[in-house]
């Protein structure tokens, strides 16, 4: 004999029918892998003449710890650690273009440079890499405003199938092709204007009377050379001494941040490896979970509309179905708990990272100086000693009366 449903309980089953079928086959869902394909580093299309070789610095990444989602889990320790070690494979890459003099990691935006380029972490995981990059010339021109996205591989962190390259190395390949290109397409003349215009900015830095009217702004605030000094202006070939002495000292803080990278480079890619193990493995238990959640939410409420049929065997399914989902959410919120338990395994993966990159102390000719987070105070310390230097060795010399104006 076969049983006869009321309209509800009909409709009620039905649900469940389609909730049983829905929750099968989102378990059948794949994952998609993405690979990351790396472009090949662009050179300059010509070769760049020695007075068109512009410096360029970059300076340590903004870790992005203000600009995180509420929803993702950032470690600020390790975020501190990347926006140091992410800028210096950038410099890597630039430097190995060909298109450029030299390229210095440096503390801050504050360094007189020809190009300065500055970036902010908004998102890394191991999984994924966002970042956001700006270039700008020494003449306050901004050539680059963009953000760049990579997704790293699976097979970027088995050691069987591990490369040389960064998880990410395709990220730092195009922000340097595109600079490269835009470097191609600025004419010769404004190529040797920025570095003028570094020069004289430095210049003015530790004697704006002496190089006052060598520089003007346009109405956009953008700096433009209105006359040279003379070659032979003793003051300017003392100006030239100190950048010297300040490259020096830059180029010695570039062998503390190789130290660095090197130390932090095998805990650090242990814990993106590990991360993005994790953040897969949240990602899939969050997904199951949500799936149990709403499946075992919508099986309770067919369950209690079977149940209150006045049909005998429409009840019986009602009641399992109420079972069936209490089990459901019941495994949804098992699974959130677990996921959580990998949230703890990354933050104690980033406080054992953070142990791992302790601060280190550097020899300098005249004192040694702790490198840390500090490094900010101790360069701004190296700059007065410049310009302690700089008054001690112009002592009463003025500038010559004669300077050279610039060719229309």
């Amino acid at each position: 004999m076969i049983p006869h449903y009321t309209a509800q309980a009909t409709a009620a089953l039905r649900w469940l029918a389609l909730l049983c079928l829905g929750l099968g086959l989102a378990g059948c869902v794949s994952q998609t892998v993405k690979s990351t394909s790396i472009p090949a580093l662009e050179a300059p299309a010509h070769t760049v003449p020695e007075d068109e070789l512009m410096d360029v610095a970059v300076a340590i990444f903004d870790p992005g710890i203000d600009f995180a989602d509420e929803d993702e889990r950032l470690y600020p320790e390790v975020r501190r650690a990347e926006a140091r070690y992410i800028p210096k494979l950038l410099t890597e890459v630039l430097q190995n273009s060909g298109a450029w003099g030299a390229v210095r990691l440096v503390p801050n935006e504050d360094r007189i440079t020809d190009l300065m380029i500055s970036g902010t972490i908004l998102h890394s995981d191991g999984e994924t890499l966002e970042i956001k990059v700006v270039a700008r010339d020494s003449r306050d021109y901004v050539w680059l405003d963009r953000i760049y996205e990579g997704n790293a591989s699976r097979y970027a962190y088995d050691a069987k199938t591990r490369s040389s390259y960064d998880p990410f190395q395709a990220v730092y390949h195009r922000v340097a092709n595109d600079l490269v290109t835009l470097f191609d397409e600025l004419p010769t003349a404004q190529r040797k204007e920025i570095r003028t215009v570094s020069e004289l900015l430095f210049a003015q830095s530790f004697s704006a009377e002496a190089f006052e009217g060598y520089l003007d702004q346009t109405r956009k605030g953008k700096q433009l050379v209105v006359r040279l000094p003379a070659e032979d202006d003793p003051m300017l070939a003392r100006v030239r001494m100190l950048r010297e002495r300040d490259h020096v000292f830059v180029d010695t803080l570039q062998t503390y941040y190789n130290g660095f990278s090197e130390d932090m480079f095998g805990p650090y890619q242990e814990w993106r490896k590990l991360s993005y193990e994790e953040v897969v493995a949240y990602q899939e238990l969050k997904r199951e979970s949500t799936r149990q959640l709403i499946a075992g939410g919508a099986a309770i409420i067919a369950g209690i509309a079977a149940a209150g049929s006045g049909d005998g065997s429409a009840r019986a399914a009602g009641n399992v179905a109420i079972i069936g989902g209490g089990y459901l959410l019941k495994s949804g919120l098992e699974s959130r708990a677990e996921a959580q338990i990998h949230v703890e395994a990354l933050e104690e993966i980033g406080q054992s990272l953070e142990a791992e990159i302790t601060p280190q102390v550097i020899e300098l000719e005249d004192r040694t100086v702790m490198i840390s987070g500090s490094v900010d105070d101790q360069y701004a310390q190296w700059r007065e000693v410049l310009a302690e230097i700089y008054r001690n060795e112009i002592g009463e010399l003025t500038p010559p009366a004669s300077d050279t104006p610039i060719q229309n």
